[in-house]
């Protein structure tokens, strides 16, 4: 099997961004407005507000992403972690977990905050394992999440 490498963002990726995403949250939900500013421009929305866009890539192909926004200077929030279908099964998720923690370590954060939903069941899984605990939802942020989720660094 050939190895997945993390990468940063660059504006040659930013269309992966998109995609990726686009399938996930259609498949199962509805774009929303905050979807739609989010992947149509990250670099507005979620970069020079203070946060990161990481890459998945195996082979020359690219299969997986997530991003950090910026809340306040400790906190982050993970957002639109992503995995190609072809590619889902093979730890790339959580692989992306760990290297978007340790980017959000470097940035400075000590809390990271995630919204989801509980049939998400696979994307569950994956937070537990990377440390992430429940906690009651604040704000509604979000219209289909039902379940909010942090971790300390």
């Amino acid at each position: 099997m050939e190895a997945i490498q993390i990468i940063p963002f660059e504006n040659s990726l930013r269309t992966h961004f998109e995609i990726i995403n686009k399938a996930w949250v259609e498949e199962l939900f509805a774009i929303e407005p905050f979807d739609k500013e989010q992947l149509e421009q990250p670099e507005k929305t979620i970069l020079e507000k203070g946060g990161a866009i990481i890459f998945a890539k195996k082979g020359e192909e690219i299969v997986g992403t997530v991003g950090l926004s910026k809340i306040d200077e400790q906190t982050y929030e993970l957002i639109k972690m992503g995995v190609s279908k072809n590619a889902q099964g093979l730890g790339i998720g959580k692989k992306l977990g760990i290297a978007i923690l340790e980017k959000a370590k470097e940035m400075g954060a000590r809390k990271v905050v995630l919204y989801t939903h509980t049939k998400l069941q696979a994307a569950l899984k994956i937070y537990q394992n990377l440390g992430f605990q429940e906690v009651p939802v604040r704000d509604g942020k979000y219209c289909r999440c039902d379940l909010m989720m942090e971790v300390q660094l």
